[in-house]
């Protein structure tokens, strides 16, 4: 990965003007994180995504206090990856605890029990099904975890105190400042074009 040296004319924290979000930086100085953008409804947030994405802008995401269903189509969520994990993770333990009867009934303990085979499948029915449900369950948690990035105690977006909002009653967009369009001045402009309520420089 190339390194970026840094323009002595950006004040710290500041993305320089070639549109990168990061460029190398003394790791005691904060760097922007993204412009966050406060609005009063769902849709005014919806929209405000809607002509982010339109305009070239890849790394941003919404916050809401509750799903906003068509700010997740302007963000173009791919199809959720839980249900392959839990599938997978489903047959998986199924496998497993199939396996570990017919073992354990056939090699590791024979018992003669009313004259029944060794292998009695119909038997291990019970105990394969509970073992795809345990570890259909856990696939879908820990699976949830990974894919969300999870646990994350801090996120620097809770540097703003506008945002503390989020969970209440108003809605924000972030531009990220990985974002290969981001540019400091330009996307505060494109932002506040967008009318918001306020626009933010959150720090990382």
């Amino acid at each position: 990965m190339s390194t970026v040296t840094p323009d002595p004319t950006h004040a710290p924290g500041h993305a320089p003007d070639h549109g990168h979000g990061h460029a190398a930086h003394d790791p005691t100085v904060p760097v922007t994180f993204g412009l966050l953008a406060e609005f009063g409804t769902g849709d005014a947030m919806a929209h405000a995504i809607e002509k982010a994405v339109a305009a070239g802008y890849t790394h941003l995401d919404g916050y809401s206090p509750y799903p906003v269903g068509e700010a997740a189509d302007a963000l173009r969520f791919p199809k959720s990856e839980m249900g392959p994990i839990m599938f997978i993770g489903g047959i998986t333990g199924a496998c497993a605890g199939f396996l570990m009867q017919y073992w354990a009934n056939t090699f590791g303990y024979t018992l003669n029990i009313g004259g029944r085979p060794y292998f009695s499948w119909p038997s291990f029915v019970p105990i394969t099904f509970e073992m795809m449900v345990l570890t259909t369950a856990l696939s879908g948690f820990f699976g949830l975890m990974a894919l969300c990035g999870l646990p994350r105690y801090n996120h620097p977006l809770f540097n703003s105190k506008a945002f503390d909002r989020a969970t209440r009653d108003r809605f924000f967009v972030c531009i990220e400042a990985t974002d290969p369009k981001f540019d400091l001045a330009a996307t505060r402009a494109f932002l506040n074009d967008l009318h918001p309520l306020s626009v933010e420089e959150v720090m990382d």
